[in-house]
């Protein structure tokens, strides 16, 4: 099973989506909570770009955030990307 991390906050629903989500798929992410650490923050936002909370990465792959976590499980491509 490939590592996935989740840069969070604690009030960010779409994490709370996020982790939903990847629990239903037997996966336990490692998670950051970025809101009292600037320097998370800019750790999170050099790895993706984004300033936006969640920031999912599965190994080392970026895959954006829960909208695109849930596209790719409705195209049936997270699974595989999962199990890698």
């Amino acid at each position: 099973m490939s590592e996935v991390t989740l840069y969070t906050t604690s009030t960010c629903p779409y994490c709370r989506n996020a982790k939903a989500l990847l629990a239903s798929k037997g996966v336990a992410p490692r998670e950051i909570n970025i809101e009292s650490s600037p320097e998370l923050i800019r750790e999170m936002m050099a790895r993706s770009g984004r300033r936006t909370v969640p920031q999912i990465f599965i190994g080392e792959r970026h895959v954006g955030g829960f909208d695109d976590l849930a596209a790719l499980d409705r195209a049936g491509q997270l699974t595989p990307l999962l199990t890698h």
